[in-house]
């Protein structure tokens, strides 16, 4: 099994002990990202994670929307991106810019 079906099953798995799962998604990146397009970040309503979609700070911001999003049932898409004179500041090492998207799982 692949990470990201690793992911998928462990954030199934969580769905059927009755938790609310919310699932984010690299979907863009420009310049160096630390992860890929494709990675997956899954989230539940008590905070347990499974996979990453960059590590650093983005990682907490990303969990935060993600919880947030659990209960407004509205995805959204989050942008974001830095320069690489502030990349160690803010848990974005290589500089770059991603886009990911946080959907809940019904």
């Amino acid at each position: 099994m692949s990470g990201t079906e690793d992911i998928l099953e462990t954030a199934r798995a969580w769905r059927a002990e009755g938790e609310k799962v919310a699932l984010a998604t690299v979907v863009e990146t420009w310049g160096s990202s630390p992860r890929p397009a494709g990675s997956r970040l899954a989230v539940t309503e008590t905070g347990r994670l499974a996979g990453s979609v960059s590590g650093g700070c983005i990682e907490g911001a990303v969990a935060d929307i993600a919880r947030q999003v659990m209960q407004s049932g509205t995805p959204q898409l989050l942008d974001f991106g830095i320069s690489d004179e502030r990349a160690w500041e803010v848990g974005l090492a290589c500089g770059g810019k991603l886009k990911v998207f946080v959907e809940p799982l019904a």
